[in-house]
């Protein structure tokens, strides 16, 4: 599947805000967004417009997309998956959003940012209850439980990762061995375990159109 590849710290100036895209570079002051917080391109400088009503709620994707590193057809795809099921739409397209191999891998801190953690997954570092799983969007499910493959905990991006962590918190949601480079997911993600800066009611007011 195609994916964008172009700078990241674009898509975090054209939100006007930070999205985590690279790691702790994004926590120092190299960050784009602290350096110039415009949009990018030739006018960027140039004072941002008003944005209301469709406007609002197409950034609001687009951002989610961003954060999550996944293209529109897919994100359709969770979308049309939550609006299926019993519940909160919103908060069920997020809990799918979270509970990627991917984002869980970069939620225990095998990886920096989830760029970081789908390469890793890709490269097949990871292994989901005893077997090798390279796909970044597997779903987890309540149990599972995530290793880091022996061959590859010398890595020196995941012991730089796991360094890191011990920065900031775990998610409630999930337990953390270090020793075995092994984590485990505990219970479905809530919406207020999910600390980021998006409205996805207005996601599903867009696709609900």
């Amino acid at each position: 599947m195609a994916r964008y590849t172009g700078p990241v710290c674009r898509l975090c100036r054209r939100e006007g805000m930070k999205l985590f895209l690279k790691g702790e570079r994004c926590f120092s002051s190299k960050c784009a967004v602290e350096k110039r917080n415009t949009p990018p391109g030739q006018h960027g400088a140039a004072r941002r417009p008003k944005i209301v009503g469709y406007g609002l709620q197409l950034r609001e994707k687009q951002k989610a997309r961003r954060i999550y590193g996944v293209l529109e057809r897919q994100f359709r795809g969770y979308f049309a998956r939550a609006s299926r099921q019993t519940g909160v739409t919103g908060e069920l397209l997020l809990r799918q959003l979270e509970l990627r191999l991917d984002t869980v891998v970069h939620r225990l801190g095998f990886a920096t940012s989830r760029p970081q953690a789908r390469q890793l997954v890709r490269h097949g570092h990871l292994q989901v209850n005893g077997r090798k799983v390279n796909i970044p969007s597997f779903q987890l499910k309540v149990g599972d439980v995530i290793v880091v493959r022996e061959s590859s905990r010398k890595l020196a991006s995941i012991a730089s990762a796991l360094e890191f962590l011990g920065h900031s918190s775990l998610a409630p949601w999930l337990e953390l061995d270090r020793a075995q480079f092994q984590g485990r997911v505990l219970s479905l993600p809530q919406r207020a375990d999910i600390n980021l800066p998006l409205q996805e009611q207005m996601i599903v007011e867009l696709y609900s159109k």
